[in-house]
């Protein structure tokens, strides 16, 4: 009777606090230069080592500018950070991989991509999109930076357990649909708080369908949705995806840990605190008109109108459409945009430059339309040149960064100025997200793509 969550959190618990919280083993620590620094500094004061040095992995990534990686950063707050995590890491004695090391990257893009995440694992990371590992089968969450401490100094940390909750997705995508219209469209349903308390995990004929990049996608963005964390049951899909990368177990110990990740699924009769159910059919491409990320709609629908919005919430909605310039009940299909950002932890793989790629071949990009095309990480980057996607974006008028957070989030370079529309792959919307004042639509690789060659809001399976 237990759920795929239930089995992983229970194998992993130390002891229970009687009325308090659960002392839970974790198996993977990654560290960024954001929300480590205190953390190193508080092992200092009081006078620790890591106790498990080879169980962290740490990498720069939002701090990290895109281009000219291999000169001195300019920006002297993130020169100060990714130096710091570099000095940390080498006297912690710590896995680093820097800036422009060949596995450098998007600390949640690189984890699945070198099999450093792995089913039935418990994974922690100062970072609210650590649920993205959950797609791997494992239970994966964001901390604070006093747990990340607490998980340098003993592998462990202090948890209440979580409600869990189902969310099945039932039936098969539409033609220009994609896992990240599936999310913002669950969003749309059930709000940024819809889940808040509870583990997800997301399963159904639709979710079972989703290749290992797209669940990645829809588990990034549990932490949307107010979850804790999302999951998906691993299947032959992630035992293909894993097979054969870096740190993925090999020979007999392959076949041993495939025996065991295949016991990691919900029981038949496993009950959990709250279930959804939804019709793939129902969900078209997505575009959010709002400053956050339930604030979505299909890319053919109307904003809502006032009359459809609680009245305790009619005031935060008209600010937030004032911010963005919209009106409610107006359309935002062909409405002029301004930047184009292709990349992050939640659309930043191989599979997301693909679908952008196979949109814009043999078109050109809009000339009022500036746009950022950044991968995941270096190993994405060799796989685009690979493919030879990199000459068939040139053709079209776009250019290819180098790895990193990019215009995710305004902590680099790459900041959309005040008052300029960005379509966005990334995860979040909120006011200033992609620099002070700018103004952000979330929306799929496909979405992007058909607005940075039309430069409007565009329908992408008219170009389809």
């Amino acid at each position: 009777m237990n759920t795929l969550f239930d089995k992983i959190w229970d194998s992993h618990v130390v002891s229970i606090v009687p009325d308090g919280p659960t002392q839970l083993y974790i198996d993977r620590l990654y560290a960024h230069e954001v929300t480590s620094p205190q953390a190193f500094d508080g092992l200092r004061a009081r006078n620790l080592k890591c106790f498990r040095p080879e169980k962290i992995y740490c990498m720069p990534d939002h701090n990290t500018p895109t281009h000219d990686q291999d000169k001195p950063i300019e920006d002297p707050v993130s020169k100060t950070q990714v130096d710091a995590l570099a000095r940390n890491a080498k006297e912690f004695g710590l896995n680093h991989f820097g800036m422009f090391d060949k596995n450098n990257g998007i600390i949640h893009v690189v984890g699945p991509e070198k099999a450093l995440t792995l089913p039935g694992m418990t994974i922690v990371c100062g970072d609210s999109h650590t649920s993205t590992h959950g797609a791997m089968g494992a239970v994966a969450f964001g901390i604070g930076t006093s747990e990340v401490e607490m998980v340098m100094a003993s592998e462990c940390i202090l948890q209440q357990k979580p409600k869990s909750m189902r969310i099945r997705v039932e039936g098969t995508l539409a033609k220009g649909v994609t896992a990240k219209d599936v999310a913002l469209y669950l969003m749309s349903k059930i709000s940024t708080s819809g889940a808040t308390g509870y583990f997800v995990e997301y399963a159904g004929s639709a979710v079972k369908n989703l290749t290992m990049e797209g669940r990645l996608t829809l588990c990034n963005l549990s932490i949307e949705m107010g979850a804790r964390g999302g999951m998906i049951a691993p299947d032959e899909t992630t035992f293909e995806y894993l097979k054969g990368r870096e740190y993925a177990p090999k020979g007999e110990a392959w076949d041993k840990a495939v025996a065991y990740w295949k016991t990691l699924k919900s029981d038949d009769d496993a009950v959990f605190d709250k279930e959804l159910v939804y019709d793939a059919a129902d969900i078209r491409p997505m575009i959010t008109y709002g400053t956050n990320p339930g604030m979505g709609i299909s890319i053919d629908d109307n904003i809502p109108t006032l009359d459809t919005v609680d009245a305790a919430g009619q005031a935060s909605y008209l600010k937030s459409l004032d911010y963005m310039g919209f009106k409610p009940g107006e359309k935002l299909l062909g409405k002029k945009i301004d930047y184009v950002f292709l990349g992050a932890c939640t659309n930043g793989r191989i599979e997301d430059f693909r679908a952008f790629a196979s949109l814009v071949k043999g078109k050109k990009k809009a000339d009022n339309v500036v746009a950022w095309l950044v991968p995941g990480s270096w190993l994405v980057l060799d796989q685009i040149k690979k493919e030879g996607l990199d000459k068939e974006l040139e053709a079209a008028g776009f250019a290819i960064r180098q790895p990193g957070c990019s215009a995710c989030l305004a902590m680099n370079d790459d900041k959309v100025p005040a008052g300029k529309y960005s379509v966005s792959t990334s995860n979040r919307n909120f006011e200033g997200r992609q620099g002070p004042g700018a103004r952000t639509l979330l929306c799929s690789p496909l979405v992007a793509a058909a607005a940075a060659v039309t430069g409007v809001i565009t329908d992408p399976r008219e170009l389809l």
